[in-house]
């Protein structure tokens, strides 16, 4: 006899849609007859193993709107990463629990969780439909147009970039954003949409797709700093030498690591303070600011994309109508269509899972240091509607007399 439960879980960074999915979830399951329970897990796939779950049958419609405009992960998330053994924990809670679909909102890690648990599922015999429903900033999910998460990241980039070229062109200098990226620089190259005028920063973008050599960065800045007499620069924490070693890495005295052994990138100022001490020691330019967005491109309440709300609560609609109507496990891809329009695919676990979508070459400028057209119009369309704008004085000049 059919338990009719469901488990949906948040994974990974948080996104400041990742609740719109949860609710796409919730929402669209309560509409079918055979959903008896609606349980969300608290922390991911950690709350999973604990058995830490919530009802969220019993919440109201109304409340679960104001969640879903919320960002950050309303049920909290997880930096776990499962492997087998792991998975096969979450799997005997899922059967115990009597769990019949579950639907994890995550990247990379996530994806390949859910493939795990769906392969011990199938071992068992056990009637178990998993969906992975996608979600990162990075943008760096295999198979997809773009990710939800992205597009509100991607537009608060944009817009800072817009202040600080706006700063820097009253008090010129040299200014230095670190932006998040490990391996895929989408976010980084976002900054190029916070562009106007001619001459507006950022003047020189560098993204972990390419290999970066101080020396020609240096005489990059020196070069555009003479041009315009000031330089904007947007760079990405990923940037690494020829070796794969992360510029952060060799420039530092002390490296921090996370959990995965990985070198620590976010979260830490270190990279842009060592690019600003290398441009003040080198170029001889005396002001040279730097900033690291760290986290808070993930969650910044009040710059959302209205298409990227849009998008993220009907990935999680999707995943429930493929669960429910469809044979097969997998994980829900948006296609882009039309001028613009998005289309939803189920794709198989294994063509997502555990890998990494960098930027298409097409994408990157042959020097390395901007982006092309072609990225301007793949993202223009998903940072949505109301795009704060910046503008100028037509101050006419008045002649001099004293100093002609």
């Amino acid at each position: 006899m059919p338990s009719g439960k469901i488990l949906v879980a948040q994974g990974g960074g948080p996104t400041a849609v990742i609740n719109q999915s949860l609710v796409g979830v919730v929402l669209e399951a309560r509409r079918f007859p055979q959903v008896t329970r609606v349980y969300g897990a608290l922390h991911g796939v950690r709350g999973i193993v604990d058995e830490e779950f919530v009802d969220l049958t019993q919440e109201t419609a109304a409340n679960l709107e104001l969640v879903a405009a919320t960002p950050s992960s309303a049920l909290g998330s997880t930096r776990d990463k499962p492997d087998i053994a792991y998975c096969q924990k979450i799997f005997e809670v899922l059967r115990a629990h009597e769990i019949e679909h579950f639907f994890y909102i995550g990247g990379n890690d996530s994806s390949d969780t859910v493939r795990i648990v769906s392969m011990e599922a199938q071992k068992a015999g056990y009637p178990l439909r998993c969906i992975h429903i996608p979600k990162t900033i990075d943008n760096d999910l295999v198979g997809n147009d773009h990710t939800p998460g992205f597009p509100s990241a991607a537009r608060f980039v944009a817009q800072a970039f817009s202040g600080a070229n706006l700063d820097n062109a009253s008090l010129p200098g040299v200014y230095v954003g670190v932006v998040m990226g490990r391996h895929a620089g989408f976010l980084t190259a976002a900054a190029a949409l916070g562009r106007k005028f001619p001459g507006d920063g950022p003047h020189l973008i560098y993204l972990p797709e390419r290999t970066f050599v101080l020396e020609q960065f240096l005489a990059d800045v020196k070069a555009a700093y003479a041009q315009h007499g000031r330089c904007v620069i947007a760079v990405s924490e990923g940037i690494h030498d020829a070796s794969g070693e992360a510029i952060a890495s060799l420039l530092a005295k002390e490296v921090e690591r996370d959990a995965h052994g990985n070198v620590q990138l976010s979260g830490t100022g270190a990279l842009a303070d060592l690019l600003c001490d290398e441009i003040k020691a080198k170029l001889g330019i005396k002001r040279v600011r730097g900033d690291t967005f760290g986290y808070l491109q993930r969650s910044f309440i009040g710059c959302v994309s209205d298409v990227d709300q849009r998008e993220a609560r009907e990935v999680g609609e999707k995943a429930v109508q493929y669960a429910m109507w469809g044979e097969r496990d997998g994980s829900v891809a948006i296609r882009r269509c039309g001028d613009y329009a998005a289309t939803y695919e189920l794709v198989a676990l294994e063509s997502v899972a555990g890998k990494t979508r960098v930027m298409e070459d097409e994408l990157i400028n042959a020097s390395g240091t901007d982006v092309t057209e072609a990225f301007v119009r793949y993202l223009r369309p998903l940072l949505g509607s109301g795009m704060p704008d910046a503008h100028r004085l037509r101050a006419a000049p008045v002649a001099k007399i004293l100093r002609q």
